[in-house]
């Protein structure tokens, strides 16, 4: 049972890193959550773990960072998935949940290496950025516009 221990609880870092950041996203109503963001992050860590799993007298380096590429190349689709444009082109959406799938993929990376509180330390920093971050963000965005305003009002008539 102890040769389980350490691959149980990187596992279940992962799955609490992903989760965290996918219930951020439920209660935002995006179109990603609990489930897409704990699977990421499990399949990273599962991922990064089996090397070691297959052989564990393998002490090649390269095998996992290889592993580490094509998770990090591979995830973009995932992320692409997600993203839309509005009809007009001005505006993009849901790119900052694309983005969250993306650091999913890191945590559950981490967790795999076994740097399973780094991870949990880094998830609670995306949860901060994401929910302080929009509020940063409506308010400059408020400020800048009313700055557009005055600027605008502030010019003469042609």
């Amino acid at each position: 049972m102890e040769d389980w221990f350490e691959p149980i609880l990187r596992l279940a870092a992962a799955t609490v890193a992903g989760a965290i950041v996918g219930i951020n996203r439920d209660l935002y109503g995006k179109p990603t959550g609990v489930r897409l963001h704990a699977l990421v992050t499990i399949g990273s860590a599962l991922l990064v773990m089996l090397p070691a799993a297959y052989d564990p007298n393998s002490q090649d380096p390269a095998a996992a960072s290889r592993i580490i590429q094509g998770i990090v190349g591979g995830i973009g689709f995932l992320g692409a998935g997600v993203i839309l444009r509005a009809t007009t082109g001005e505006r993009v959406y849901h790119i900052t949940t694309a983005a969250t799938i993306w650091v999913t993929a890191a945590l559950g990376i981490a967790c795999g290496l076994g740097a399973w509180r780094l991870a949990l330390l880094a998830a609670v920093l995306v949860l901060l950025v994401l929910t302080g971050g929009l509020a940063l963000d409506r308010r400059l965005h408020r400020r800048s516009t009313t700055d557009d305003l005055d600027e605008a009002a502030s010019r003469p008539e042609p």
